[in-house]
């Protein structure tokens, strides 16, 4: 791969730094890029590669898509200084790359993209100080809601609701939007995108990339560099360039999203991916953007290719969703991830990592996640974000393993959404109830309870489906922090109804299996035994 070597100095140079999370050709850094002077920095940092153990899919998707991307400029005719992982010179340090740079280039500036992580903003400020040439930060211009627009939404507001700000964005790009006014008069379908999969329902095969030769060099360093990190390779077949992403997405487009709204919170064995997009990672990398998806979906309903409650869904998962997390990200940090509104505190059980356990959701959602480095969004909250909640694990275990297991995991979004959504570690800022629920809701959206050896019809005893108990307990250990809830009061007056042998009954049954779980695990957090492969 050509290194971009070009003497040093010259009048006018820039050194471009672009993150392995900031593929995007138009992105702010690169917008007044000068072929014939500039230079572009790319570097594979191991610092980056370890700060948790990320999957090794994650890691070698990103490993990949850089080394594409770099091509692709160096195509263009642009000096690409790329560094990689086992280069006997690198430092596995951003800034430790970005000197050397400095060093061999005599740049007159950097210029950076602002990063999607609180730790590496504050790395890059330092820069200014620290760095022989200016540094010049500029805002992400991949996102809809800048971030100073998201801070002056959320000032003075203790509880920041999605649902408004989205409506908000709605109006303010025009998607699905006429004459001012939400397409067919409504802002929201989810009502409608609750379906179970029905028992002989095929979904549709799904489009995956082949890996290249860049590809494959980058899957047998990830194997021998990161070889004990959670997560199997075999099956990698994530887009890893622009063309690839954009095929994803026009696959999506015609094969999934007509159908996609129907079983969105749907969950079948043996199917991890259902109608869901796949999108994340790439849209997440800087292959795809947001403005982009976002209009391409809108199209699909204005030529009648799909309807209306699936196109919504999907939207609002990105121009939502996607955008009010991170907007809620910068707003809060560092603060943010440091509270921990119900005091939670138990350990991350092993089977989280190994997937041995007795509860099948619980099986089936880590096998998928270690197959794939990827489990969509009700996997994520209603199986193992609900069992974290309702066992009261520690939400800092949680989050870590969240950011570790899915490629398409970076803080600012993995953090909000499993801080305040799964968790309501938040006391209530993101949600405005938490998102407890017994064993019965997964057997409403899923086959997983059929092939259980826990019953979920069962409320009691060590045959009982351990949501169940968990659920009751949950809400009487919390009692003094969620009953005034408004949302809750339906499952407090049940739980108030209840005779006191009863929530005995709970307290014991929570207590023998909560104790199960701090059982001695083989291994450490993160890493693959021979039993977890």
């Amino acid at each position: 791969m050509p290194n971009g070597r070009r003497s040093a100095g010259g009048a006018g140079r820039t050194l471009r730094f672009i993150l392995g999370d900031q593929l995007t050709r138009p992105i702010s850094s690169l917008s007044d890029l000068d072929p014939e002077r500039d230079v572009v920095l790319m570097v594979e940092v191991r610092d980056e590669a370890t700060y948790v153990r990320h999957h090794k899919q994650k890691i070698a998707f990103l490993f990949a898509a850089m080394r594409h991307f770099a091509a692709g400029l160096e195509a263009e005719g642009v000096a690409v200084a790329y560094v990689r992982l086992t280069d006997p010179d690198n430092t596995g340090r951003f800034t430790g790359e970005l000197e050397r740079a400095i060093e061999r280039y005599n740049p007159d500036r950097v210029v950076v993209t602002e990063p999607g992580e609180w730790r590496v903003l504050q790395m890059m400020q330092d820069w200014r100080e620290t760095l022989s040439v200016p540094v010049d930060i500029r805002d992400d211009n991949r996102f809809l809601c800048p971030r100073q627009d998201f801070a002056r939404w959320a000032e003075g507001r203790h509880h920041l609701r999605m649902e408004t700000f989205y409506r908000g964005m709605r109006r303010r790009t025009g998607l699905l939007m006429d004459s001012g006014e939400p397409s067919s008069g409504r802002w929201n379908f989810d009502s409608e995108n609750r379906k179970r999969l029905p028992k002989k329902h095929r979904p549709p095969d799904r489009i995956g990339f082949q890996p290249d030769s860049i590809t494959r060099e980058v899957i047998a360093l990830v194997e021998q560099e990161f070889g004990d990190h959670f997560g199997d390779l075999a099956g990698f077949s994530w887009p890893v360039t622009r063309a690839d992403a954009l095929a994803a997405l026009q696959h999506f487009l015609v094969h999934c999203l007509p159908i996609f709204g129907d079983f969105q919170d749907a969950m079948k064995t043996g199917a991890p991916f259902l109608y869901h997009a796949l999108l994340s990672p790439a849209l997440n990398a800087g292959l795809l953007t947001a403005e982009e998806v976002c209009w391409a979906a809108e199209r699909t309903y204005r030529d009648g290719a799909a309807p209306l409650h699936c196109v919504e869904g999907f939207i609002r998962q990105i121009l939502g969703w996607r955008e009010y997390v991170r907007g809620l990200y910068w707003a809060r940090m560092p603060d943010y991830r440091e509270t921990n509104a119900l005091e939670a505190g138990r350990d991350l059980p092993w089977f989280y990592w190994s997937g041995e356990t007795a509860l099948n959701c619980i099986a089936q959602v880590v096998s998928d996640t270690r197959a794939h480095a990827y489990a969509h969004h009700i996997q994520r909250l209603m199986v193992t974000g609900n069992f974290a909640l309702i066992a009261g694990l520690d939400p800092a275990q949680v989050e870590e393993w969240y950011l570790i297991v899915f490629a398409d995991a970076y803080e600012w979004v993995e953090l909000p959404n499993v801080h305040g959504m799964v968790l309501w570690a938040d006391g209530g800022v993101m949600g405005s109830k938490p998102y407890a629920a017994s064993g019965a809701y997964i057997d409403r959206m899923s086959d997983y309870c059929a092939a259980c050896s826990y019953d979920v019809k069962l409320k009691s005893g060590p045959d009982a489906c351990p949501f169940n108990y968990l659920y009751w307990n949950f809400l009487i250990e919390n009692e003094d922090r969620l009953a005034g809830n408004q949302r809750m009061t339906m499952p407090y007056r049940t739980l108030h109804g209840m005779a006191d042998e009863r929530r005995a009954e709970i307290r014991r049954d929570a207590a023998i299996f909560l104790a199960s779980l701090s059982d001695p695990a083989p291994g450490h957090q993160g890493v693959q035994t021979e039993s977890a492969t």
